[in-house]
Parts: C-alpha cells; structure tokens; sequence
C-alpha cells in the first residue's frame, strides 16, 4: 500500500502531462483547419492558439474542454519545468529546452484561460512587441527573438525529416497505425517548422523596419504565406501539416517518453 501511495501523486502527474500532449493534438488540429479556411478564402477566425480556443469556446460543452485544456497545459508544463530543475532532462542542453517548454505550455493556458475569461489575445503580439521596440536595445531583443523562432523553426523541420521525433516515443503503435503515426510526424514537424520560420523571419522585419505591426504572430506568418506566389497551395499544405502534427500529439499523449 505504501508503495501505492508513493507513485500515485507521480502518476497522477504523468496522467496530467500526457494530457497536455492530447490538449496540444487538439489544438494543432484546429489551427490546421483554420489555416485551411483561410487557403480557401473563408474568413473563419485567426488562424492561431487564440483562434483555435474561441472555436472550442463556441463549440457545445467547449467550457469544459477549455478548463480541461487549461488544467492539462499546467500539468504538462509543471512536469517540463521539473525536469529542467531536477535534471531529469539529461544535459544542460535539455534542461533549457525542458525549461522553454514549461514557459511554451503555461502560455497556452494562459491563453486559454483569457479565452474562457471571454478575452482575446488577438493583437497581443504587435503590442508586445511595440512596447518592446520602445525600450533601450528592444529592436535587438525583437530581432533575437526573431532568430531563435527561425532557429527552433528549422530544429522542428530537422526533427521531422530525419524523424528524431521517434526518439521521444518509447515505442510506436503496430501495423498501419505505427505508418500513420510516423509519417504524421515526419509531415507535422516539417510543416510547423515552416511556420515558425515564417513567424521568425516577420519578427526580425519588424526590427528592421521599426514596424511591431510585421510582428503579427502565427496568423500573420500564414497570411503573409498566403499571400505569396502560390500562397493559397502553400498554405493548404502547411494546414494539412499541421493537421498532422496534431495527431502526432495525439500519439505521443499515449505512446511519449515522459
């Protein structure tokens, strides 16, 4: 009994962050269809985090699945952040990208939070970035930024065609299923890379220009893609990569390393 009751509290935590993995599955699901509204000339809404979350709020019972989104995003960021303190990560390398994941997810429970609270995060990122713009050295820091979402960008493009994303998994489902999961992978982190490239590269304009407006976050980056020379086939790709990478998420909420 006693031996119960010592890995319960891990277990419920491990529970926690495996939901996370779920919630995140879901959120990249919705994001891709919003991407994929935006190819295809419907207005949907924003095709990013806050978008995804105002869908699910619109949706019947989407309270629920955002409180349990909210819940889940803590749990999984708690588990990063331990890991990072504890050293459980492995090396220090790991330890600071456990750390960024922790800072990742409780921004999407934040985000979540204010969209249950009936706010929007719409337009956040131009403001935050202007009033950083304003400060001593901001435009550098906005073009810092800028770099390492292009750098975490082409890591995610990396992780996905030289499928290192199996090396978080401590195994695959079998049969087709285990296909599936691992070209969804392949596809999903190249496609997300992409995206993040593009936001990288809007912040690193946005400090060259001194214009936070050219710092507009992921929904800016897939309207701007969209709006290049056969944007509209570009983006549709991205948002069926997306679309992947969410169910992506879903297998490693089962099947992850934690």
């Amino acid at each position: 009994m006693a031996t119960v009751a010592t890995r319960s509290p891990q277990g419920a935590w491990e529970l926690g962050a495996r939901a996370g993995y779920a919630a995140s599955g879901l959120l990249h699901v919705l994001i891709g269809v919003l991407a994929a509204q935006l190819a295809l000339g419907s207005s949907g809404g924003s095709a990013d985090e806050s978008g995804a979350f105002s869908t699910i709020a619109a949706s019947p019972f989407g309270a629920v699945v955002l409180w349990f989104s909210v819940v889940a995003f803590v749990a999984l960021a708690a588990w990063q952040a331990a890991a990072a303190l504890s050293g459980a990560a492995g090396e220090t390398a790991d330890r600071v990208k456990s750390g960024a994941k922790a800072v990742v997810y409780l921004a999407l429970a934040a985000t979540a939070y204010s969209v249950l609270q009936g706010a929007s995060s719409g337009g956040q990122t131009e403001s935050a970035t202007a009033r950083l713009m304003q400060s001593t050295g901001g435009r550098l820091l906005v073009a810092a930024v800028g770099v390492g979402v292009v750098v975490v960008g082409v890591y995610h493009v990396h992780k996905g065609l030289t499928k290192k994303f199996l090396q978080d998994l401590h195994r695959l489902p079998t049969g087709t299923a285990g296909r599936v999961a691992r070209n969804a992978g392949v596809v999903g982190y190249a496609a997300k890379g992409a995206a993040l490239v593009i936001v990288g590269v809007l912040f690193v304009v946005a400090a060259a220009t001194a214009n936070p407006q050219e710092a507009s976050g992921l929904d800016g980056a897939l309207q701007t893609l969209r709006d290049a020379p056969a944007g509209p086939v570009l983006l549709l790709l991205v948002a069926l990569g997306l679309v992947a990478f969410g169910a992506y998420c879903g297998v490693r909420s089962r099947f992850g390393r934690l």
